[in-house]
């Protein structure tokens, strides 16, 4: 009998942190804070995979809009959060920069989230006004070592300092040897958009699906992008490396993250109803037509695109000494 007893209670103790570790996620609403303002690729994002999250959890998934600081009001808040799974954190690319160009403190390390899934990513797109007389990325290296020789620069806008289109320019002109460019910051990407079209500026960065709708309708002439391969949305418009860039493959990202030290079940039963809902015909429609493509795989992969951003990004910044502060 004791010896029962005993063997029942030694059972009880191993069970009970294993019954304590599987959490029954999620009993409640999930809010998804995506860290930029609404209509833009990251709000996207979340919007475009809530139906499906909704019904692989069985439960209401809430977006709750927290711009600011290139996407670090809206981390700060997850970083702050419960580790239960309940507060998520949709983010891009540039929340990588963010460390590297405030000097305050308060700025989240995005590799101190809890990785859960890429959402969706894209190539970044150089354009330039439909009336430009530049035609091709040739004649654009062109006009901007003819100014430089000149002591002037081309004027190029971005949504905010060290957004992710800012630090890729910045780049570019260290490929092109140091050329003259005029850094103009809008907040936001659509004020710059409109400028751009307007012709005040010569030209710009910016994501596929943010960019897309002005290429489509011919008021700006894109010149190349900046993945692999091209992307289907514009089969016309050359990669980088196919115009003479070497190694300028930048994916613009959107992942999901958690705060540091969600549990490791909780993590898998939402990356589990992430990629469910990638698969969704309707929403893989969705984000291909505005030039984006599916994310999905393991919370590693995300880790690790992450990881590499926050080198590379940083590298350029500290070359360049960009700082939003």
């Amino acid at each position: 009998m004791l010896k029962t007893l005993i063997a029942a209670l030694g059972f009880a103790a191993v069970a009970a942190p294993a019954a304590l570790a599987q959490t029954a996620w999620p009993t409640k609403p999930v809010t998804l804070v995506v860290g930029f303002p609404p209509g833009g690729q990251t709000d996207f994002a979340g919007r475009v995979l809530l139906a499906g999250l909704q019904k692989e959890l069985g439960q209401p998934v809430v977006i709750d809009n927290k711009a600011g600081v290139n996407g670090n009001i809206g981390a700060v808040e997850v970083q702050k959060a419960a580790p239960d799974g309940y507060k998520l954190y949709v983010g891009n690319g540039s929340m990588t920069i963010a460390s590297h160009i405030y000097t305050q403190v308060g700025i989240v390390d995005m590799r101190q989230l809890t990785p859960v899934g890429v959402m969706l990513q894209s190539a970044l797109v150089l354009a330039v006004p439909a009336s430009s007389n530049v035609k091709t990325f040739a004649d654009f290296v062109e006009q901007v070592n003819a100014k430089s020789k000149a002591g002037k620069s081309i004027d190029y806008g971005t949504g905010g300092v060290g957004a992710l289109p800012h630090v890729t320019m910045e780049l570019l002109r260290e490929r092109l040897g140091g050329a003259k460019m005029n850094h103009i910051p809008y907040k936001g990407s659509s004020p710059a958009m409109t400028d751009l079209i307007a012709g005040r500026l010569d030209a710009m960065f910016d994501a596929t699906s943010v960019i897309a709708p002005f290429i489509k309708s011919g008021q700006l002439r894109p010149l190349l992008v900046t993945s692999d391969k091209r992307v289907p949305a514009f089969p016309d418009v050359p990669t980088a490396a196919e115009v003479g860039l070497k190694d300028f493959n930048i994916v613009s990202f959107i992942g999901l993250y958690g705060p540091a030290k969600m549990p490791a079940d909780v993590v898998k039963k939402a990356n589990l109803a992430l990629n469910a809902a990638l698969k969704d015909p309707m929403v893989t429609k969705n984000i291909l037509e505005r030039g984006d493509e599916p994310g999905g795989g393991t919370p590693e992969q995300l880790a690790t695109l992450t990881r590499n951003h926050f080198k590379t990004w940083g590298d350029v910044v500290k070359a360049n000494n960009i700082r939003a502060d």
